[in-house]
């Protein structure tokens, strides 16, 4: 199965980045290529990914908040994005690991792309709410 890991760190606590992971409704916030979500029953929501406004996406979202870990699955597609939080000091470790099918396996550039950029942008976002900054 195709798939990475990326590693990023926020200069913020672990419970600023949880609050970012666990919300879908502030994805697009943070997620490069999201622009819409619609939460539905407990750990299931619907993305439109940007520019497809007609092309909703159901997507799974499961969290351990103990092991500080979320993966969520997209119901279209079949990648998996695992999201891993650790404490590092006064702020956070950030890895997720991603896996596509074979069939997607054509995507896994573009999605490292995205996920690099989703990455820093939800760094960002929870240093700024950090209130120890």
């Amino acid at each position: 199965m195709p798939g990475f890991t990326l590693t990023s760190r926020a200069d913020a606590p672990v419970e600023e980045v949880w609050k970012l992971l666990f919300d879908p409704s502030r994805f697009p916030e943070w997620w490069a290529g999201v622009q819409t979500v619609r939460s539905g029953s407990p750990g299931e929501y619907t993305m439109w990914p940007e520019g497809y406004p007609d092309f909703p996406m159901p997507q799974q979202l499961r969290t351990d908040h103990a092991s500080g870990r979320v993966t969520i699955s997209c119901q279209v597609s079949d990648i998996d994005f695992a999201w891993r939080l650790a404490e590092a000091g006064a702020g956070t470790v950030i890895e997720v690991r991603v896996d596509l099918p074979e069939v997607e396996a054509h995507r896994l550039e573009g999605q490292r792309e995205l996920i690099g950029e989703s990455m820093s942008k939800l760094a960002t976002l929870a240093e700024s709410a950090n209130p120890r900054a």
